[in-house]
């Protein structure tokens, strides 16, 4: 690639799956591509979804979470979908933008009936390390059918 596409990851909330690629995306393809993300509604940043990217070296502790409104003016490449919520409501503005749907595990959702906190934390280290596989088979991933 010769020069850095932008790349949107949109979600429900943007507290979680959506942070976790932004940083993963910024961290392990900086050259080739500018991520940012993005919810179809505004929530918070996760703590746990912190805690655990600040394991694996990833700050997101000044991330926020932020409406696709707030980021105005920026021309996406692609736009990655990680929820089905999401996908169903891709605004239709992103004509040139290309598509992908790839979801993930809600990390909050499969950590309300855990036992133990170290429990809970195990989703969100299992989703945290999906989504930067997926981030480090960029381009190939990002390609659709």
């Amino acid at each position: 690639m010769s020069e850095k596409k932008n790349i949107l990851f949109l979600c429900t909330g943007n507290s979680c799956r959506s942070q976790m690629a932004q940083g993963w995306t910024n961290a392990l393809q900086s050259e080739n591509f500018q991520a940012f993300s993005a919810g179809v509604k505004k929530s918070s940043v996760d703590p746990m979804a912190v805690e655990v990217m600040g394991e694996a070296g990833i700050d997101l502790s000044g991330h926020y979470s932020k409406l696709i409104e707030e980021l105005p003016g920026v021309k996406f490449d692609y736009v990655v979908t990680l929820c089905d919520h999401a996908r169903e409501s891709c605004p239709v503005f992103f004509s040139d933008a290309q598509k992908i749907h790839h979801g993930f595990d809600d990390p909050p959702y499969l950590a309300r009936d855990a036992a133990s906190r170290d429990e809970a934390l195990g989703y969100y280290r299992r989703v945290r390390d999906e989504i930067k596989d997926f981030v480090q088979s960029f381009p190939q991933s990002l390609k659709t059918d």
